[in-house]
């Protein structure tokens, strides 16, 4: 029989209830349960029993505050809870509770209100999740969030900051404040193109950053920044992009860091970096140009004596003295050439003497200005009273001419060259340089400057800017020379059309020895000397050939010897000598090696040094006399004369300290 709509109801209601009940019961992740107006417990589901470890059992007809801490049942927390649900309709927290075994898990708990159609409420339903985990997750997450910040506000070398996509400032950070010095007030919200230099904005460099950023995800790059102040730091930069999980562009890190000290410390390590290869440069071509110098020397040696003997037996033929004087001047030159190439190998023989810088300048005005020409002015600044110098004074007036003629060409159209000279401490800079109080004497002109690559050949010797014929190339590299064997230093500064300065630096003698040293000898002619027998030593035949020669026409006997051995071998035959003349730099036994052995076995033979090096003051001041190369008849007959001058006085000297030798 059909059964009316009103008789399938019930049926329809029981089926509905029982397939809910199911629901519930299923659900184990959520404690669903149900609760009396007055909050007692009605239902309980697996949920509840998984996550609060009662059963249903003993969990029914109980209060469901006992879930609820102590402090927030003092607080009356779960009362409240429940007026709140009857008033709006539901309640929403979370919080701490408290399982069966006393165990504390963190909860979101839903109470809705469950109201009968007249709208009383009769009861709750009660929807409760462990959020334990999730709540842990979220404490750490928040932990290390606020280290992270706390980090990145607690590092003050770094400034540590965000941008927007559009470059605006979103945080700063302490080092941001100390590196650029902005507070967070003054910058936050302000575009970072603030810090960049004015040209690299109109460059468009801020921009840029933040392109090749979002394309490649990093950018990094070096170069000058701007801080509150104006002033300017140099700064490595480094910007990063954010995105989300869907690779959206949420904004930029940014990175900077102060590397002005660092850079110093880099270019001053590559400024004394170079500043040692260009002194070992100068110092490997010092050492090959002397070698080669030294050669020259004793070619010239032969070439010039020679042709001085040849003079002496030409026949009275105008044509060929004039062919003689024209090789003998070549020859003259060469040893010119020569003499300044062992200034820059510091191999020349100086003659020290004590230097008043400011009498010598004064003293060569008239020829420093014929040198000059009529289109420049000489202007001289030379203070009254400077220290004297210990320095070799012909020497230092050839520099200081070489010094005026680079400014003259340098000056095609005229202009002023200003000499001058100041006193002032010496500082630091190489081991062979005296430190100290010094004299600087300088030159400054007004011409067309070096660059810098010019600028740092120009001591090199056969470096020149100018033209074929006009130069050697040896004149700076002279001067040069001749202040580092004075102790001192040749500095020379130049830009391109701005002139070029060079200052000559000489250590300055003490006062209490600035008298004591007696000034140069003057040259005078030699006198005749009586006929010696002389004993001649030197490796190079042409040479020994050549001193033998000169030494036979001024009327002396001459004994050769090639080598320190074959002079040894000739003084063991007994045979004597007056004197005994020999090279310096020669193989198997030097010069000095040979006079060691000639001073212990025959004490009475005076020994006189020929060389064209320089390395001969110890043997100098042990008294020993020395002729130097290049040398012409006349400066042999000169030395020879003062050596017998000597001679007789030490022997003089002798006989009156020996009373055997007195006669009655």
């Amino acid at each position: 029989m059909p059964t009316s709509d009103h008789a399938d109801q019930p049926s329809l209601s029981a089926g509905a209830d029982s397939r809910y009940r199911m629901l519930i019961e299923a659900v184990t992740d959520y404690a669903i349960y149900m609760l009396d107006r007055d909050g007692y417990i009605s239902s309980w589901n697996p949920g509840a029993q998984r996550f609060k470890g009662y059963v249903q059992n003993e969990i029914l007809g109980q209060h469901f505050s006992r879930f609820y801490t102590e402090e927030d049942r003092l607080k009356f927390m779960p009362q409240r809870a429940l007026e709140t649900a009857a008033r709006v309709g539901n309640f929403e927290a979370e919080g701490w509770r408290v399982r069966k075994n006393g165990e504390r898990f963190w909860a979101h708990v839903v109470i809705d209100a469950i109201r009968d159609p007249g709208g009383e409420v009769i009861g709750f339903a009660k929807i409760t999740r462990d959020l334990t985990e999730r709540r842990a997750a979220d404490v750490a997450l928040r932990e290390s969030e606020e280290r992270f910040r706390l980090l990145v506000q607690g590092v003050t070398d770094y400034a540590i900051y965000m941008l927007d996509p559009s470059g605006r400032i979103t945080n700063w950070n302490l080092g941001g404040q100390r590196l650029k010095g902005y507070l967070p007030e003054e910058i936050v919200g302000e575009h970072f193109s603030r810090f960049y230099l004015p040209e690299d904005r109109e460059a468009g460099e801020p921009a840029r950053g933040l392109q090749i950023a979002a394309r490649e995800g990093r950018f990094e790059k070096e170069g000058w920044r701007v801080r509150k102040d104006g002033s300017r730091f140099f700064a490595n930069v480094v910007i990063e992009a954010i995105r989300d999980e869907s690779g959206t562009l949420l904004g930029f890190a940014k990175v900077t860091r102060d590397i002005t000290e660092k850079r110093e410390s880099e270019l001053a390590l590559e400024k004394a970096r170079n500043a040692l290869l260009q002194s070992q440069k100068m110092e490997a071509i010092g050492q090959l140009t002397g070698g080669v110098a030294h050669d020259f020397n004793n070619l010239l040696m032969a070439i010039m004596g020679s042709l001085e003997l040849l003079e002496k037996r030409m026949p009275d033929d105008a044509k060929a003295r004039r062919l003689l004087a024209n090789a003998v001047e070549g020859a003259q030159r060469g040893a010119a050439l020569t003499k300044r190439m062992l200034t820059f190998a510091r191999r020349q023989d100086l003659d020290l003497s004590a230097v008043d810088v400011g009498n010598l300048v004064r003293g060569m005005r008239d020829l420093l200005q014929r040198s000059m020409g009529p289109t420049i002015e000489i202007d001289m600044r030379l203070p009254p009273d400077l220290p004297q110098v210990l320095a070799d004074a012909h020497q230092l007036e050839l520099a200081l001419l070489n010094l005026m003629v680079n400014a003259r060409d340098a000056m095609s159209g005229g202009g002023i060259v200003v000499v001058g000279a100041r006193e002032q401490t010496i500082a630091p800079q190489g081991e062979d340089v005296a430190v100290g109080p010094g004299v600087c004497l300088y030159v400054t002109d007004t011409g067309v400057g070096m660059d810098a690559g010019t600028l740092q050949r120009a001591m090199e010797p056969f470096f020149t800017t100018k033209g074929v014929g006009r130069g050697t190339g040896l004149g700076l590299s002279m001067v040069h020379g001749l202040a580092k064997q004075s102790g001192g230093r040749l500095t020379l500064r130049s830009d391109p059309d701005h002139g070029t300065t060079a200052e000559i630096w000489l250590p300055a003698m003490p006062v209490d020895q600035a008298q004591r040293v007696p000034p140069a000898a003057v040259r005078e002619a030699p006198e005749p000397t009586r006929r010696l027998s002389i004993l001649a030593v030197d490796d190079d035949h042409l040479v020994l050939m050549n001193t033998g020669a000169m030494l036979e026409d001024l009327g002396h006997r001459v004994v050769e010897a090639a080598s320190g051995r074959q002079a040894i071998e000739v003084l063991e035959t007994g045979e004597t000598f007056d004197l005994l003349m020999t090279d310096v730099a020669m193989p198997h036994m030097g010069g000095l090696e040979l006079a060691e052995m000639v001073k212990a076995r025959w004490p009475e033979l005076p020994v006189m040094f020929i060389s064209g090096y320089a390395e001969m003051s110890p043997a100098c001041e042990a008294g020993m006399p020395r002729l130097s190369k290049p040398f012409m008849q006349v400066d042999l007959a000169r030395a020879l004369a003062e050596f017998s001058r000597r001679h007789l006085l030490r022997s003089a000297c002798h006989d009156v300290a020996s009373p055997a030798r007195i006669q009655p």
